[in-house]
């Protein structure tokens, strides 16, 4: 049986090692070209420009070389996952702006001694530097005041 000799190889063995070879060599091109439109189609957006970076990786070994010096260096899950964790971020800052009031659930600051909507008492003043004080403290954290425990104070602790 006649065996087609590439390259002018008329030795069975050797001509079986080129043809292994050059068959080696063409599955490593269409996995390339399949791994750049997987890779692109992770990293890229617009779907003409996934379609680009795989034709252009048709031409053996150079397209595919060419994608990697000018491919997104994110993926899109990345992106997607860092806007969240962003939006979770500034939702959480925003959070801790906005208060509300414990008893008619108006918005207040952390500064008031008194809910502008309801009237009720939030805070005490410290009787040194009359800064507001969180009811568990012990000593004004701004002036170093020792708290006294008023009536109302030790009935809240």
């Amino acid at each position: 049986m006649p065996v087609v000799a590439i390259f002018g190889i008329t030795n069975d063995a050797l001509n079986l090692v080129v043809n292994l070879l050059i068959l080696f060599l063409v599955v490593v091109w269409l996995a390339l070209v399949w791994w750049t439109f997987a890779d692109a189609r992770r990293r890229i957006d617009d779907p003409m420009l996934v379609g680009t970076a795989t034709v252009a990786s048709l031409f053996p070994f150079v397209g595919t070389i060419v994608y990697l010096i000018v491919r997104p260096p994110e993926y899109l899950d990345d992106v997607r996952e860092r806007q969240l964790e962003m939006a979770a971020a500034e939702a959480r800052l925003a959070q801790l702006d906005a208060l509300a009031c414990p008893h008619c659930h108006g918005d207040i600051e952390r500064s008031f001694l008194v809910c502008p909507h309801c009237m009720r008492k939030l805070k005490d003043p410290c009787q040194t530097c009359g800064r507001p004080l969180d009811p568990r403290w012990s000593v004004c954290p701004y002036c170093e005041a020792p708290v006294s425990t008023s009536p109302r104070r030790a009935a809240v602790s």
